[in-house]
């Protein structure tokens, strides 16, 4: 009987841990196209996550820097493009998984924008506080979890409405990942050979029909 108890509660232990080690990272929650007075912007909520190694650094005041990154994009052959999409439902139902998720057949695709931007994350160890950063604008946060909030949300630049036709398929592409190149040497040496500092929520892509952003005026088209 003590066995057991004792096999449970390592069994028990195992599988916190790896349902800890699962939640850490990047993942995409939400992707939204809105439709504003200037034009159209892409946006996407994330899952951030910092493992016991990246929050200890930043921590003791190192600096991080993500990079959100967005493309959008329109498929120059259609037929091609509705015949990735059958593969990929096809994919979907037989290994599961959401199909628009699977890599898209982007080498003909026109594109319409691409951009990214870089935020920093910091914490003053004097003050106790954390900081936002987006080129010379920053926020300042008493906890971990308010500057995680905003780190989560990114925007792109705003997108000229004449930049899409008012009938046409497009693919939304976001990422946000961990830029390592900007930590200091000894710690790029580390994130090159472990994987503690692999912090990206890989490209998400969605598939969007303009018209359909026209009827959601200001209210956007939202995945995931």
């Amino acid at each position: 009987m003590r066995y057991c108890t004792r096999l449970f509660s390592l069994l028990l232990l195992a599988w916190l841990f790896a349902a800890t080690a699962q939640a850490e990272g990047i993942s995409v929650s939400k992707v939204d196209v809105r439709l504003g007075e200037d034009g159209y912007q892409l946006s996407a909520s994330y899952d951030v996550n910092l493992n016991a190694t990246v929050q200890q650094a930043l921590s003791r005041g190192i600096p991080l820097y993500f990079v959100g990154e967005f493309s959008l994009t329109r498929p120059r052959w259609n037929w091609l493009d509705e015949m990735q999409r059958s593969v990929s439902r096809g994919m979907a139902h037989y290994f599961g998984g959401d199909e628009t998720t699977l890599t898209h057949w982007s080498w003909l695709d026109k594109e319409v924008y691409t951009g990214e931007q870089t935020v920093k994350l910091s914490y003053n160890v004097l003050t106790r506080q954390y900081r936002i950063s987006r080129g010379a604008l920053f926020q300042n946060f008493a906890s971990f979890e308010d500057a995680l909030n905003i780190l989560s949300r990114q925007s792109s630049a705003v997108i000229p409405r004449e930049s899409l036709e008012q009938d046409g398929d497009y693919v939304v592409a976001v990422r946000l990942r961990l830029d390592v190149t900007q930590l200091p040497n000894l710690l790029q040496v580390n994130a090159l050979t472990g994987s503690d500092w692999t912090l990206d929520s890989d490209w998400y892509r969605l598939v969007i029909h303009s018209a359909e952003i026209a009827v959601h005026d200001n209210g956007g088209v939202t995945g995931r």
